[in-house]
This record gives C-alpha cells, sequence and structure tokens, in this order.
C-alpha cells in the first residue's frame, strides 16, 4: 500500500461529530507516549501530521485523518499516566470504548505497546477487551530502535504470552522498520 495523499479531517469527542461517510477506520490505540503519533506520521511520510510530545496525555480526542481519499486513520487518546485529572482519563476510557465498540467503519484496531518494558496490566486488559469484543486487531511493538536485534526476541515472546497472541509487529519510527508490514495489513483489512 502507498500513501499518497493525508490530511487532518476532524477533531471528535462525541459520535455526533465523527464523520458519516463510511470509509474504513484504523484506529491507534495504546497507552499516552507511546508513539501513536510518530507511527502515524511514519505510515504518512509526514514530519508533523500527528504532533508528537515529551509529555504524556496530549492527544485528548479522537483525531480522524482522511488517507488517500479512500480511508480514515483514527488517533485514540492515550490511556495510563496522563498530567490530567481522574475525570478526564475516565471520560477518555467512555469515550475509546464508545468508538470501539459502536463504529461500524472500523476495520482494524492497531495497540501500541513498548518493546522496552513487559506488556503493562492496562495493555493486557485492551487486548483481551479487543478480542472479546471481536475487534479485529494487532499489536505494534514500539521503538525498537532502543534495542539491538537479540534484545528484541525477548520483548516479542513476552508480547506473545503476556497478549496471548500471534499477531506482533516490531516498528522503529526511527529506522521505518516495520512499516511495509503494518501497511500490508491496513491494506488488507480495508479491501
Amino acid at each position: 500500500m502507498k500513501i499518497s495523499s493525508v490530511r487532518f479531517v476532524k477533531s471528535a469527542t462525541k459520535p455526533d461529530d465523527f464523520p458519516r461517510d463510511e470509509r474504513p477506520e484504523i484506529a491507534f490505540c495504546g497507552r499516552s507516549n507511546i508513539g501513536k503519533s510518530s507511527l502515524l506520521n511514519t505510515l504518512t511520510n509526514s514530519r508533523e501530521l500527528a504532533r508528537t510530545s515529551a509529555s504524556p496525555g496530549r492527544t485528548q480526542t479522537i483525531n480522524f485523518f482522511l488517507v488517500n481519499e479512500q480511508m480514515y486513520f483514527v488517533d485514540l487518546p492515550g490511556y495510563g499516566y496522563a498530567k490530567v485529572s481522574k475525570t478526564v482519563r475516565e471520560s477518555w476510557g467512555e469515550m475509546i470504548e464508545s468508538y470501539l465498540l459502536k463504529r461500524e467503519p472500523l476495520k482494524l484496531a492497531l495497540m501500541l505497546v513498548d518493546s522496552r518494558i513487559p506488556p503493562t496490566e492496562s495493555d493486557r486488559m485492551l487486548k483481551t477487551w479487543l478480542d472479546y469484543h471481536v475487534i479485529p486487531n494487532n499489536v505494534v511493538l514500539t521503538k525498537i530502535d532502543k534495542l539491538s536485534r537479540n534484545e528484541l526476541n525477548l520483548p516479542l515472546r513476552t508480547a506473545a504470552q503476556t497478549l496471548n497472541t500471534k499477531g506482533i509487529i516490531a516498528f522503529s519510527a526511527v529506522t521505518g522498520y516495520g512499516k511495509d508490514e503494518i501497511l500490508e495489513k491496513i491494506r488488507a483489512a480495508t479491501e
């Protein structure tokens, strides 16, 4: 799959604000500061499509990006640590859950997990929840450029066991490793 155009369409906090044109959607989900923006920018060959930040919790809305005028990449707020109130974090959870459960155009959820630490309880809960609700998903192990090739084997095995999946793609925003495999998964999900 080749991405030739991408543009930000809108931010939303409730279903009434979501696009209504029924184009297929690919959701990007994971903990705060996991690399969702970096992955989006790498996949779309754009440096500043999605803003990256050193501080967790910057994405506070559901952001829709139109890709090749054919599908949406949907950036969901991160879960876990963020410098916001507990009430705001809880509202994100409701917003994300509602989107994932009720959004008919959703074709695939890409769940990002940091390769440098074992999957957290929040990661495990999200993966179990996606599987329980039969939402097609793949795990993307991010930040692999911080590990050597030999060091990568353990996080791959650990994530596969902890998250009970064989669908894991190792990815680096620095080198682009894994980009083509992710794009192939997206292509297959949207055809």
